[in-house]
């Protein structure tokens, strides 16, 4: 039986579009950068860490097969998680404008025997932002849990100039590679 480790309602959307049955996973697993850990490490150590914790969880179900993703928007390596409050994300957003960021989502599939992993990385460009624009996309409160403080499925897709990689891997599962780690694992034709 898959599980996916995860509070996202996006994440679980886009793996219900595969037809595969799933359970799901409420886990509280940190989301803390080392210090000195590059931002790819990061991304990718904590969808591990996700899967592991859901593994822990399900491990007395025979054949339990667990997914962790972790989604963060980089700029310069800085690593923008999901905004603490309204400010936070305001900030994040005047860091964005005008700029092309970096997306890295990774994908950590885990039984009990095996592991398996993939990381996509997608390049945002994003139009410059007026104030205005800014204050309206907080009122909206669509950035609330979001890394980067937007969701590309959203309102701010408007605002997105060039999108270069993995649309669902911006939105928080990419879509073919997720397929082929559960193709790995038998569990899609």
């Amino acid at each position: 039986m898959l599980h996916l480790a995860s509070r996202s309602p996006r994440r679980a959307e886009l793996l219900a579009r595969l037809g595969l049955d799933f359970g799901l996973l409420d886990l509280d697993v940190p989301e803390q950068r080392g210090e000195g850990e590059p931002a790819a490490d990061y991304v990718r150590r904590v969808a591990r860490e996700k899967a592991g914790a859901g593994l822990l969880e399900v491990v007395a179900v025979p054949g339990a097969v667990v997914l962790g993703a972790d989604t963060e928007v980089i700029l310069e390596d800085r690593v923008f998680g999901k905004p603490a409050d309204a400010a936070d994300a305001a900030e994040m957003l005047r860091a964005l404008s005008g700029r092309t960021h970096e997306v890295l989502t990774a994908v950590s599939l885990v039984s009990a025997g095996r592991e398996a992993q993939a990381a996509v990385l997608t390049r945002v460009s994003v139009e410059a932002l007026p104030e205005a624009d800014i204050q309206r996309y907080l009122t909206s409160g669509e950035w609330r849990g979001k890394a980067g403080a937007y969701a590309i499925q959203g309102r701010f897709e408007a605002h997105v100039e060039r999108l270069d990689g993995s649309y669902s891997g911006v939105m928080g599962l990419p879509l073919h590679e997720t397929a082929g780690l559960l193709r790995r694992f038998g569990l899609l034709p």
